[in-house]
C-alpha cells in the first residue's frame, strides 16, 4: 500500500512540476528544428535483461512517435530524427541490422499516415535493403502534399557522406552545364553546397539533443549544425521524459545565439 501511495505522490509532483516547466515556455523563443539523436536502445534492452537488442530499438522507435507529438504541439516546424547512421551499417551484425530495418520502416509507414506531418528521408540507400528503400518512397510520396510538421529520418546517413554527395552533385551538375574547372572553383561556396546538402532548402537546426548521456556528434548533421545549440540528457532513449523535453526547449530559450557577434 505504502509503495502505490509513494508512486502516486511522485507521479502528482512531476505532474505539477512538468505543468510549471511548460507555464514557463509561454511566449518564449522556440527552435524552428529539433535535431534528436536517439541513442541508448540497446543498453535499455541489456539493463531489462531482454534477449535481443531488438527490444530496444522497438521501445525507441515508440518513443519517437511521442517525442514528434511534443515537438507538434509546441508548433516546431522541422525535426530530423537519427535512426540509423553509415558506421552502424558497418558495425552492427546482421541479425541486428535485419530487426533494425524492419522496425524503421514500420516507424515510417505509420508516421506516414498520421495525417498532416510530412516525411522525407535524408541519407543514402547504398546498404539499405530494398523493402526498407520502398517503404521510405511510399512514405514520401504519401506525404508530399502535407503541410504540417517536416519529419526527416535520417537513415544511412553520415555527416561526412553528405557533405562529399553534395559536392559531387554540384560537380555533375556544372558538367552537364557545360561549366569550366576555373568557374566550379568559383560555385563552391557555403551556400551552394548547403543548397545541395540532403536537407535542402531546410533551416539548420537550432536545437540539436542526445540521449543516453554521451556528449558527441558521430557523424551527425556536421555541416547544419555549425550554429546549433545543443541539450544532452542522461536518459536512455526509450526513458525519455516529455519533461526531459520541455527542459531542453527551456534552456534553449534562455540561451543567447550570438553567431559569432
Amino acid at each position: 500500500m505504502r509503495d502505490t501511495e509513494e508512486t502516486a505522490g511522485r507521479g502528482l509532483l512531476y505532474g505539477l512540476y512538468q505543468r510549471r516547466v511548460r507555464r514557463q515556455l509561454a511566449g518564449a523563443s522556440l527552435p524552428r528544428h529539433v535535431a534528436m539523436i536517439i541513442d541508448g536502445n540497446r543498453r535499455w534492452a541489456r539493463s531489462r535483461a531482454l534477449d535481443t537488442a531488438a527490444h530496444g530499438h522497438r521501445a525507441g522507435a515508440e518513443k519517437m512517435r511521442e517525442f514528434l507529438a511534443w515537438c507538434d504541439r509546441f508548433g516546431i516546424s522541422v525535426v530530423t530524427l537519427y535512426l540509423l547512421s553509415t558506421d552502424n551499417l558497418t558495425g552492427r551484425n546482421s541479425a541486428e541490422l535485419d530487426e533494425l530495418f524492419h522496425i524503421i520502416g514500420d516507424l515510417a509507414d505509420e508516421l506516414s499516415r498520421e495525417g498532416t506531418w510530412r516525411i522525407q528521408h535524408v541519407g543514402s540507400t547504398d546498404g539499405l535493403p530494398g523493402h526498407l528503400v520502398q517503404t521510405l518512397g511510399a512514405a514520401e510520396d504519401r506525404t508530399a502534399g502535407n503541410t504540417g510538421l517536416h519529419i526527416n529520418l535520417a537513415i544511412g546517413y553520415g555527416g561526412r557522406r553528405e557533405i562529399a554527395d553534395a559536392v559531387k552533385s554540384i560537380v555533375r551538375m556544372h558538367q552537364q552545364n557545360g561549366g569550366s574547372l576555373d568557374s566550379l572553383a568559383e560555385l563552391l561556396t557555403p551556400e551552394v553546397i548547403a543548397e545541395h546538402l540532403y536537407t535542402g532548402g531546410q533551416p539548420d537546426p537550432d536545437l540539436v539533443i542526445r540521449t543516453s548521456g554521451e556528449q558527441r556528434l558521430s557523424d551527425f548533421m556536421l555541416w547544419q549544425s555549425a550554429h546549433s545549440e545543443f541539450y544532452f540528457v542522461e536518459a536512455l532513449g526509450p526513458d525519455l521524459r516529455e519533461v526531459d523535453f520541455l527542459r531542453a526547449l527551456r534552456d534553449f530559450s534562455r540561451r543567447q545565439r550570438r553567431y559569432g557577434q
